[in-house]
This record gives structure tokens, sequence and C-alpha cells, in this order.
């Protein structure tokens, strides 16, 4: 029969010899049980997917400078996780993935090797340098990850597997845009004041890594050559063009849509050249049937997300920040800040077969405001302001199986009134007279006419998509031109460009996520551990709003007093000086100045009381992060010690 161990320092040993004998034994069988809540240490779907299906063996070099003293241990510790989840990725790879790790030291033949890979060394705060990063080969095709960093930590899992996906074989993805601003440039009309322009960045951007074509604003077919089509400031579209844009996504191509109330970079011309159009566009008809409107009237105001402050605060010019975002998306995890000037929200109704997913939300202390009002500042602008409490769409994905909004099939062509020129009176075509050379003169019918080329059939009208498909919805066009998205400075005669947020970044990762495999679109970043401080994020806005509705009472008192004085000074009699104050205009004064004192009073401990909450909370909540586990071994320990002695002989 099992006796039990009494003796402590016997338990320790053993309990040692096991840890050991089954950290030893994980070396050879890799198996791990993901207990957090948000499934941190899970592979997602669409990469067990892309694995699953490799076609051929992939082998990926992991480069790091595991051997250097230096190292600090967060960044050992970070790089430790990396090859945790490589081995996930192998595991997951069906022994189509290979896995070789590489430890670059300096002048040795492993660093050469990665200098050569195109693997850039990174430097430490003392001025060393070291190497974090990986090369993914399929064949002679390869991927490389030039710099794996901590900041990207929750992109890992995304970045490797794109790595893995840019392996494979083939032509650069075809990339149309379609758009009624001059994106591409133009050479201007001088004659009119209107001034060349140049490519926007944005597009030079996508041509590095893809083939990007300009597509007519009055195109009546996409070119089933192009993968992904972006729209940009439709305006006025005409019904065939609408018609090619959804004929695109029902057969299976990528739409991402950027629409607005108020686009205030498309300039138009006047008196004094170009000026900002504040024009809207949208995509109504298509956006019905996917239960999408966009209000082109009104614009989005939002007190958390405004920029500037006091007097020179915007609350219409968006500074949206990582409490915007959609975290478990790769198109906006680790986004960063972002500008989005006059932006417009959607609103969304449900529809059988599709999901709407929110990529970009404003904050609950927000409020769609009348175009008219988008310029007002500071106090004139947050005198009338009152927060909605919702979060209003500003940027999102719809998936799903999509249904053509155009249910009786093509439209119908408008008829060019010049046609009715080439009309006789019977109706009947009119010969033209031939000009230039007499061989150009139309041949008789009969079998003469068999040399005319044949009609090209009209394409077949597709009712719905075969599968599910996605299409990316914004409501705002000005955060991807050159003012919001970059700044572009002259050094020596050259142009350098320097991304001034993260709004490149965003376009950028939707049209990666198209470009690559499919499983790439339903990929979700991997969830922190560290958790947010939601309940301090409340009380800060409630804080907020309170203090937005001191500022309206403030001014409607200040108002009110102020029509009371113009109402006493008419009251005065003929000849009485205007300048000097009577008894009542004084205590009217006296009383004003006594309720602002006492509301700037109020106000200020409404600051103070915040703070104080917000410290307090944080504190305990740092107390308790740092002594929960020592306070929960000592109880274990006394536990052990108790029971020890309750067992011991005498």
């Amino acid at each position: 029969m099992f006796k039990p161990i009494k003796n402590i320092y016997i338990a320790l040993v053993i309990a040692l010899v096991a840890v050991v004998a089954l950290n030893w034994g994980s070396a050879y069988i890799y198996s791990r049980l993901d207990l957090t809540q948000d499934q941190v240490y899970t592979l997602s779907a669409g990469t067990r997917e892309i694995l699953k299906n490799l076609d051929e063996p992939v082998k990926i070099k992991f480069y790091f400078s595991k051997s250097d003293e230096n190292m600090p241990l967060a960044l050992k510790g970070f790089a430790s996780r990396v090859e945790d989840l490589l081995a996930e990725f192998k595991a997951a790879g069906g022994g189509k993935l290979i896995i070789e790790n590489e430890d670059p030291q300096p002048d040795t033949p492993v660093e050469d090797a990665a200098t050569a890979a195109g693997i850039g060394s990174q430097a430490l705060q003392n001025g060393d340098h070291f190497y974090l990063g990986l090369v993914a080969s399929r064949g002679e095709h390869k991927s490389v990850i030039a710099a794996i960093t901590m900041e990207r930590e929750r992109l890992l899992e995304y970045d490797i597997v794109r790595a893995i996906s840019r392996t494979k074989e083939g032509d650069k993805t075809q990339v149309g845009i379609l758009s009624s601003e001059p994106v591409f440039g133009s050479r201007g009309m001088p004659m009119m004041g209107i001034p060349p322009s140049q490519k926007q960045v944005f597009v030079s951007e996508l041509e590095r890594d893809y083939k990007v074509v300009n597509v007519a604003g009055d195109v009546k077919e996409i070119d089933p050559a192009i993968k992904i089509l972006m729209v940009l400031h439709p305006k006025d579209l005409s019904e065939q063009t609408q018609y090619a844009v959804d004929q695109f996504v029902m057969r299976g191509g990528k739409l991402i849509a950027m629409l607005d109330p108020y686009a205030y970079f498309d300039l138009i011309p006047g008196q004094g050249g170009m000026q900002p159009g504040g024009t809207s566009s949208n995509l109504e008809r298509l956006m019905k049937g996917w239960g999408v409107s966009l209000d082109t009237g009104k614009v989005l105001a939002d007190l958390q997300y405004m920029s500037g402050s006091g007097a020179q605060g915007l609350p219409t010019l968006l500074s949206f920040n990582d409490q915007a975002y959609n975290q478990n998306d790769i198109a906006t995890a680790r986004l960063g800040a972002t500008l989005f000037p006059f932006a417009g929200s959607f609103n969304l109704e449900a529809v059988p077969g599709l999901k709407h997913e929110v990529l970009i939300h404003s904050s609950k202390t927000s409020s769609l405001i009348e175009s008219a009002q988008l310029m007002e500042r500071g106090n004139k602008a947050l005198g009338g302001f009152k927060a909605s409490g919702v979060e209003y769409p500003v940027a999102l994905r719809v998936e799903g199986q999509f249904k053509s909004a155009f249910t009786e099939g093509a439209p119908v062509p408008p008829k060019d009134p010049k046609e009715s020129e080439k009309l006789g009176k019977d109706g009947k075509p009119l010969a033209k007279a031939a000009k230039g050379n007499p061989k150009d003169v139309a041949k008789p019918s009969g079998d003469a006419g068999a040399d005319s080329k044949a009609e090209v059939p009209a394409p077949v009208h597709l009712a719905q998509t075969s599968a599910a498909n996605s299409v990316v919805l914004i409501a705002d066009t000005d955060f991807i031109s050159n003012e919001a998205a970059v700044e572009i400075q002259e050094i020596f005669g050259q142009k350098i460009v320097y991304p001034s947020n993260g709004n490149l970044g965003f376009l950028q990762a939707l049209v990666d996520q198209y470009a690559g495999d499919a499983a790439l679109v339903s990929l979700r970043t991997r969830q922190s551990s560290s958790r947010p401080l939601t309940v301090i994020h409340d009380m800060e806005m409630v804080a907020q709003q309170a203090y937005v509705g001191k500022i309206k009472e403030l001014e409607e008192s200040l108002q009110k007093t102020q029509e009371s004085l113009k109402a006493l000074q008419k009251d005065k009699l003929p000849g009485e000086n205007a300048a000097i104050l009577s008894k009542e205009q004084q205590a009217q004064i006296d009383e004003f100045r006594k309720t602002e004192s006492a509301a700037r009073l109020e106000l200020r401990g409404l600051r103070k009381n915040l703070r104080l909450e917000s410290e307090s909370l944080q504190f305990w909540v740092k107390v308790v992060n740092i002594g929960l586990i020592p306070v929960l071994l000592l109880l274990v320990w006394l536990v052990i010690a108790i029971r020890g002695r309750r067992t011991s002989p005498g």
C-alpha cells in the first residue's frame, strides 16, 4: 500500500526531479494546453488552414543572437516566445514546415549568412547590435522578416504566416484604383488656374508590392485580372459603373471603398485657385443590400479623439488610437495613431447571410453634426455639444454571401442623343460620305460582311457570390491624402517622404490581407496577456461628459446675464450715463460672478476627485498584481507546514 511521504525535504527533491524530467521530455514531445480566456497561445483557424494546405516543404531559418551575454532579459524572453510560436507552426505544418534556429555571432559565417539573407542588425541601448529575424523559403522563392520587434508581438503570427504565403510562385497581384480624384497625378489646366499634381504617395507605396492600374471612372466592366479594387470618393458614378463594381464583388473580387460626407482635400477651382471642395460620395445602391448606409449630410464629432485642446480643439478632426480599433483584426491591431479629417459614420442593419465587423469606431462621447458646423473650435464647438453615448462605425468589414444590387440584371445604357442624328426618317442609319482613303468606305451587306468583327457576347449576370466574400467600407477619403498621411521634406534636392501616422499602414494592411492567401482575411491577432484598466477609462469618460455639461451651463448663464444687462441698459432714462452701472446691474453682475466662481470650483473638484479615484484604483491594481502570487505561495507553505506538524509523531 502507498505510504505518504512525511519528510518535506524528500518531497521537494522528488518534485524537482519531476520538473526536470518534464522539461527534458518536452524537448521531444511538443504539446500545449491553452487555458487563457482569449486563447492567447492557440493558432488561428486561418493559420492552421494555410499550414495544412502547404503544397511543398517550406523552410524557416530563425536568426537570434541567443548567446550574446549583453542581451536584456526582456528581449530573451520575447525571442523565446517567438521560438515557441515557431514550434506551434511546425506542429501544425504536418511535416511540411522545417524550422532551423541560427545564432549569429560577430565575425562568424552565421552572421555573414544572416546579412546575405537580408536580416538587419538591431541596436541595443548600450550600442551593441544583435540579430532577430527570419527567412522563409520555398524552393528558390524567399520572404524575409528583416527585424522582429516586441512592438509587433500581437501581429507576429500574421507576419510569419504572411511570409510563408509570399513564398508562393506567381505574378504580382493586380490592384485597381477607381477614383474621382487625380491620385495618379494630372497635367493640370494652367489657363484655368489648376496646377499640375503628382502621384499620391499611397499609390507609389502600393506599386512597390503590387501591379497598380488606373480604372476609368466610366468603366463598364472591371478587368478580370484585377483582384483588388479600391474605389476612392466615387462621385456620381453611372449605373453602368456601379453595376461593374457590383459584378466584380459577385465574382469574388475584393473591394475597398472609401466614401465621404465631406471630402476636404477634393480640390475644386475657385476665385483664388484650387480650394477645398467639401464634396460628398456614396455607393448607396450597392450598400443598401449589405445593410449599410451613410448620411452624407453629417460628419462625426468626438470629444475623446478630437485634435487639439482648449480654444484650438477641433472635434471633427479625429485622432484615433488603440481604443478605437478592433484589436482582433490584422488591419487595425497595433496600428498606432491615425488621423481622419471630417469623417462620416455608417448605419448598420442586419442582413441574412452577412456579418458586419467594425474595424474603427468613435468613442461614446461623440455625435453626428451638420456639415456646416464642422469647422467650429474650442468652446464654440463644445458649448452645444451633446454626446450620444453611441460608438459610431467609421470603418467596417462586411463578410458573407453577397447578392447583386441589380436584381433585374445589367442596367440599360442611356441613349446617346447624337445617335438620333445618324438615323433617317425611316429609322434606318444614314450612309456616311467617305473621307480620305477610298478603301475606308463601308463594304456592302451580304457575303462581304463576313469580314466584320463578331459581336462580343455580353457577360453573364451574376445574381450572387458563389462563396463567401468580403468588402471593406471606410467613411472618409481624406485620411489617405498626402496632407493627412505623410510629411514630405526636400533634402539636398531630393524629396523624402515620412509617414506622419498609421494611415498608410492601415490601407496597406487591408490590401495585404486581400492580396495574400484567402485564409489571411480571417486571421486574428494573438491576444495580449495584459488587460487595460477599463474601469478607469469609463470614469474618465463620465467625468469628461460632466465637465462639458458644466461648461455649457456656465455659457448659458453668461448669455442670460448679458441679455439681462442689455435689458436693464435699455430701461435707462434719457440723459442717464450708460457707462455707470445701476444698483440692479451691479447686483446682477455680482450674482453672475458668484455663479461663475461656484461652477469653476465644482469643475476643479470634479477633476481632483477623478484624479484621486484613478490613482487609488491604479495603486491597488499594482498591489494585487505584485503581491498576490507571493501571498498565495506563503499561504501554501503555511498549510503544508501546519499539516506536517499535525502528522509528525509525538
